[in-house]
């Protein structure tokens, strides 16, 4: 089948503002949109730039708007989206580089705030540490994070105020504050109960249905907003 692929376009180098540039290809039903753009960037139009990598849902870095939800190019089908006219666009609420590359700084900035890492006891045990199946379960949603930004740059919060740390990060935090064999719970809590912090969120749960990995992410929000209430997690 036909399709018309209309994409948000610009080059700072040269444009004074964004532009759509519209390309029309013969497509399969079952043609991811990654694809697509492979075809329309190697066979119609080299100038188009986008990130990708792994290109099997993993890495996150094909992010972008696909008929104007936050998805991955990579998992996303032509019949998926049930049009033969698709629209594409870069992640909103960062700064555009170039056509459909946003400057991933700011976001990734908001996840090293958290402390995104394991801070174990001062001495450690002689052995692992362990972990029961009950308490890895708390922890695993938010372990499932591929940091793609999906969830942050469809927050309507995070558009118009970017010192909010956004769902990403607050999910990166869950994943340590709630796991059993951290120690520095109480410290990431106290960033999260910064004006910046877990207290933007007001629940529009963009963020949960933007996430390709269909983290619960509204209701993590809401674990580490009880966890700030009550001091414990």
């Amino acid at each position: 089948m036909q399709a018309t692929f209309k994409i948000q376009r610009y080059n700072p180098e040269k444009d004074k503002k964004p532009y759509w540039a519209e390309y029309t290809l013969e497509v399969d039903a079952k043609d991811r949109i990654l694809d697509i753009l492979h075809t329309i960037k190697w066979e119609m139009d080299g100038s188009l730039s986008f990130r990708r990598s792994c290109a099997h849902g993993i890495c996150g870095s094909d992010a972008m708007m696909i008929n104007g939800k936050n998805r991955l190019a990579c998992k996303v089908l032509m019949m998926d989206l049930g049009t033969t006219t698709v629209t594409v666009e870069a992640i909103r609420g960062l700064p555009v580089e170039k056509d459909l590359i946003v400057d991933m700084k700011p976001f990734f900035d908001s996840y090293e705030a958290v402390m995104p890492y394991f801070i174990g006891d001062a001495v450690p045990p002689a052995t692992e540490y362990i972990q029961s199946h009950a308490e890895e379960k708390i922890i695993d949603a938010s372990t499932k994070c591929i940091l793609c930004a999906c969830c942050t740059t469809s927050c309507p919060i995070f558009w118009v105020n970017g010192q909010y740390l956004g769902p990403a990060a607050i999910v990166q935090a869950h994943r340590f504050i709630f796991d059993s064999r951290d120690r520095a719970g109480a410290e990431r809590l106290e960033i999260l109960n910064q004006t910046t912090g877990d207290w933007r969120c007001r629940s529009a749960y963009n963020c949960t249905e933007a996430c390709p990995r269909d983290i619960p992410i509204t209701e993590i929000i809401g674990q580490v907003k009880r966890a700030l209430m009550y001091g414990t997690a």
